[in-house]
């Protein structure tokens, strides 16, 4: 149990908070954890670690919708849709909040966040992947995307990671290198866009979709995250001419 400082009456007082676990998986990643954090007066919150590493959490879910909806209005057409990297389901829900996505295909690496996600024990989960726009792929991203057919897709998003310099899992590193960015060209439509998640600069990540795409931009957001402000980026390349 831990004590965070909030205020009443203009005076600040510290009231503790209880972490509860409610779900633990390993696999050769290593250890996932499903926790609740629960905090007097406040909504219990639903926190997801990796090997002890904060990823995200039920609270604080704007930088998931903001990759969403800024990758979405880029995109005249984005009848289908590829999401890497589920957790707890956030990106894919703004996503479906578009009435123009016809086919959203979600890959996540860890079958446990998928069961996770399905059987309740992430209680927003079994109405997210019961629309039936979502498939939900158990696979590595890279070999996913290899195995899509060629311009099959207008959009796909990448939220695996906090952006390149901030890895879950040193594997991901692949994600971010010139081979696979052109996996992702090959499998994007004339006119798709790839939008990248970032918690800080990436130029040299920039520079490698710019070689590839021959275009790319990194787009500043600010977000107000449990009171603090925040500049997160999205890295953005578009598909203009058939690959």
């Amino acid at each position: 149990m831990r004590l965070t400082s909030r205020t009443t009456a203009g005076v600040p007082y510290r009231c503790p908070v209880e972490y509860v676990e409610i779900a633990r998986s390993e696999s050769e990643r290593g250890e996932l954890v499903l926790r609740e954090r629960r905090e007097e007066n406040a909504p219990t919150v639903i926190e997801l670690r990796a090997n002890g590493l904060f990823v995200m959490d039920t609270l604080e879910v704007g930088t998931e919708q903001s990759l969403a909806s800024s990758a979405l209005a880029l995109v005249e057409d984005p009848r289908a849709v590829i999401v890497g990297g589920l957790g707890l389901g956030f990106t894919m829900h703004e996503v479906l909040a578009d009435h123009r996505v016809e086919r959203c295909a979600v890959v996540e690496i860890e079958q446990s966040l998928v069961d996770w996600m399905r059987d309740g024990t992430v209680p927003h989960g079994p109405a997210l992947l019961a629309d039936e726009r979502v498939t939900v792929v158990v696979a590595d991203i890279a070999v996913a995307l290899a195995e899509a057919p060629r311009a099959s897709y207008d959009l796909i998003l990448l939220d695996v990671d906090n952006g390149p310099d901030n890895l879950v899992h040193d594997s991901n590193a692949v994600l971010y290198e010139e081979l696979f960015l052109e996996t992702v060209r090959r499998v994007l439509r004339p006119g798709g866009v790839l939008a990248v998640w970032s918690a800080a600069p990436a130029r040299d990540l920039e520079e490698t979709m710019e070689t590839v795409f021959g275009n790319a931009e990194g787009v500043a957001h600010d977000v107000l995250l449990q009171d603090r402000d925040e500049r997160y980026w999205l890295y953005v390349a578009r598909v203009t001419s058939e690959a």
